[in-house]
């Protein structure tokens, strides 16, 4: 449950919160396995591990430097996901002008080598080169950054110029010679070395020298050459920890409901069960959701209890905030009786995991007066001055039925007691918790939590509900969670959105994989309330397009966007105090559902790997501010391209028309190439060239979401 937004635009954080490893001054550089494959501390402190990080390579033979992506200096890994394209880079020179070659080694968690890949330059006279790096499976991979004297390359260059010039003949094709025959005698296959042998016999041989250099020129020992390089004063980097989780961590469509309202009445007020909860199942399968996100469903306390509208005088019959967690019937570690037992929850899960659904856990780590924590362990708590127990607050809210945790004053118990809970829903099918409100306990205390668990279940998934300062989210972030809510809501015009896509999918990429909610049960944006239909269909297409993860809280495909008063983002008759039993086949009937465009949204990006990677996102321009456009693509396995370029008019008002303006070059064509582009919203197809020209009516269509492909030839000058 929310309890502190931050609007401000987000900015990279250079805080580090407690570490993974500590750095060393080793000599050389030693591959030793991150944090994550450890037994974890049992303190609050740091984890207690060896150092991934080594000496500074500045001062070994070849400098290596600016190696990416590295989380602050290596202490903490990098994330990506089993088949995810991840780029190295590096920056690597040396004195003079000798070539040098630069490559990466990729380790799996077994710290087994896999082949060096050659990293590329990125343009002339930056020193900057890059490779694509890809793990086939999970687990805490490291890689890897050589950089290397290239004397063949040096040679050919200098050969190429002073052979043509008639400048020292014999001694440039004996010195050929000679280094052909130094790299034969470091190949295993007797038929390769025989190529780059007969290569040192014919530049010894008598004849035109232009001739005997071409001998050294051909594809065929520039492309063996490439593979097998003669390779000088080999200098490598520091081995930079990399932990590769399964798909889920960045892929996925979430749907939040609450099984309290699923077959609920409200008069008499009566709440629905896991087994009522159940029967909506199908239907969000059916939208093509991966996640099923529920609340908590624990005993919920009475005393302070809230009413309609968070009103401090419930009414007989109101069930209460779910997030209250505790009362005489149980804790954190029961089911609440109105939905059912334990036993009833392990058949929801089953359903859900039948369908294709996974079930995301709220843990929520407070609790309510009346928990039996409360009396049983109040060293867990903070009392004031008057000598009662310090409820939650974010002034001016107030939350009189929770009382926040201290993890002060038994920290070793209170971790215990967490660790068992979370553990004990694992033990009932629950993969994915999402955590509320992480940011109001110890960064120390998350980032052992989840080592504990990613030593020994790394397929559990976390995700933080942390809408606070851009630190705390890139701590916690950097520490071990797995996604992360962001200020997606609240970036609305074209420039804001602009700025956070590039900081989400250029800056913070390596460590904060984002969760695009379009709603939550505490937020209702502006944008919402006043947009209409189509405001709900543009933040649709922009979360499930942008984002490779997005969600959407029940309600939002039935348009609902009353606010409980003008400015606030709370809705009215809040599913957090009530019940909300919603009649979705009668909405369908009266036209008042997005359903079947939220399934079309979902079926899309599971068609196109490009829409479930973060990195890849580019942006394209438009001579109106009112429209966005940006692009989205992956090289598959088999070198095909799968690319989507996304056009959306953001003002849910008025038509946007635009002349788009694309950089061909980040779609991999020249400036010249012109492409056949197909919408899977509504099918038409166009031919376009770098500038074309858009027309989107918000009442129709907002959105263009188009598969792209390329045509070779130039666009016909008209």
């Amino acid at each position: 449950m929310t309890t502190n937004k931050n609007r401000a635009p987000a900015k990279q954080s250079r805080a580090q919160g407690p570490k993974w490893n500590a750095p060393t001054t080793a000599d050389a550089p030693a591959i030793v396995a991150p944090a994550a494959a450890r037994a974890p501390a049992r303190t609050p402190a740091r984890a207690k591990t060896k150092a991934v990080v080594a000496r500074t390579t500045m001062s070994q033979r070849l400098p290596i430097v600016d190696v990416a992506p590295v989380i602050a200096g290596g202490v903490y890994p990098a994330k990506s996901i089993v088949g995810e394209q991840v780029t190295v880079g590096a920056t690597a020179f040396r004195e003079g002008h000798d070539a040098i070659g630069v490559n990466v080694v990729l380790r799996d968690p077994a710290g087994r080598p896999g082949p060096w890949i050659p990293m590329r330059l990125v343009a002339p006279g930056t020193d900057r080169y890059e490779a694509t790096v890809v793990a086939d499976s999970t687990g805490a991979w490291t890689f890897q950054v050589e950089a290397w004297g290239d004397p063949l390359e040096t040679w050919r260059h200098d050969a190429r110029i002073k052979i043509p010039e008639g400048q020292d003949l014999e001694l440039v094709l004996e010195e050929g010679a000679r280094l052909h025959e130094h790299a034969a005698a470091n190949l295993t296959d007797p038929r390769d070395a025989e190529t780059l042998t007969r290569v040192a016999r014919a530049l010894r041989s008598p004849g035109d020298e232009v001739e005997r250099l071409s001998h050294a020129l051909t594809r065929d020992v520039l492309e063996l050459l490439a593979r097998q390089p003669l390779r000088t004063l080999l200098t490598t980097s520091p081995a930079y920890p990399l932990w590769v989780d399964r798909e889920r961590a960045l892929y996925g469509s979430w749907y939040e409901f609450f099984p309290r309202s699923e077959g609920a009445s409200l008069d008499p007020p009566k709440s629905g069960t896991f087994a009522t909860a159940a029967k909506r199942l199908p239907a969000i399968a059916a939208m093509g959701f991966d996640v099923v996100y529920i609340p908590p469903v624990h005993p919920i306390g009475s005393t302070f209890r809230k009413g309609k509208n968070n009103t401090l005088n419930p009414e007989p019959g109101d069930p209460g905030v779910p997030w209250a967690i505790g009362s005489a019937e149980g804790g954190h570690d029961a089911i609440h009786p109105d939905l059912g037992t334990m036993q009833d929850f392990d058949a929801f899960v089953a359903t859900a995991n039948s369908l294709g659904l996974e079930i995301a856990l709220d843990l929520a780590l407070n609790a309510s007066p009346d928990h039996p924590w409360v009396t049983e362990h109040p060293q867990w708590f903070t009392t004031r001055a008057d000598g009662t127990i310090a409820y939650s607050e974010n002034p001016p809210k107030k939350y009189q039925d929770i009382y926040p945790l201290n993890f002060d004053n038994d920290y070793e118990g209170l971790y215990n007691e967490i660790a068992r809970i979370v553990r004990l829903w694992m033990s009932h099918g629950v993969r994915i918790f999402r955590v509320d409100n992480p940011h109001t306990k110890p960064v120390a205390f998350w980032e052992q939590l989840l080592a504990d668990i990613r030593g020994t279940d790394p397929d559990v998934l976390f995700l933080a509900e942390a809408f606070t300062r851009p630190p705390m989210m890139h701590a916690l972030a950097r520490i071990g969670f797995h996604q992360s809510y962001t200020y997606f809501t609240w970036r609305n015009t074209r420039s804001e959105l602009e700025a956070y896509l590039t900081e989400l999918s250029q800056e913070t990429s390596d460590f904060l994989r984002p969760n695009f909610f379009v709603n939550t049960q505490d937020i209702l944006h502006a944008f919402l309330q006043q947009g209409g239909p189509p405001a709900f269909k543009i933040r649709a297409a922009l979360a499930a397009t942008a984002s490779p993860t997005w969600g959407v809280y029940s309600g939002y495909e039935l348009f609902e966007n009353t606010p409980l008063r003008p400015g606030s983002e709370e809705y009215l008759d809040s599913e957090k105090y009530q019940y909300r039993p919603r009649d979705y086949a009668a909405a369908e009937a009266a036209g008042r559902s997005m359903a079947g465009y939220i399934t079309t949204l979902n079926k899309i990006r599971r068609d196109h790997v490009s829409l479930q990677r973060l990195r890849n996102l580019r942006l394209h321009n438009a001579d109106n501010p009112q429209i966005i456009t940006f692009s989205k693509q992956v090289v598959r396995a088999d070198g095909t391209t799968d690319t989507i370029l996304v056009v959306i008019n953001l003002n849910p008002f008025n038509v946007g028309e635009a002349t788009l303006s694309l950089d061909m070059p980040a779609l991999g064509l020249d400036w010249l190439d012109h492409i056949e582009v197909a919408d899977q919203l509504s099918g038409a197809r166009y031919t376009w060239g770098q500038y074309s020209y858009v027309r989107l009516d918000p009442h129709v269509e907002p959105a263009h979401i188009f598969v792209v492909t390329a045509i070779s030839g130039a666009v016909t000058p008209t």
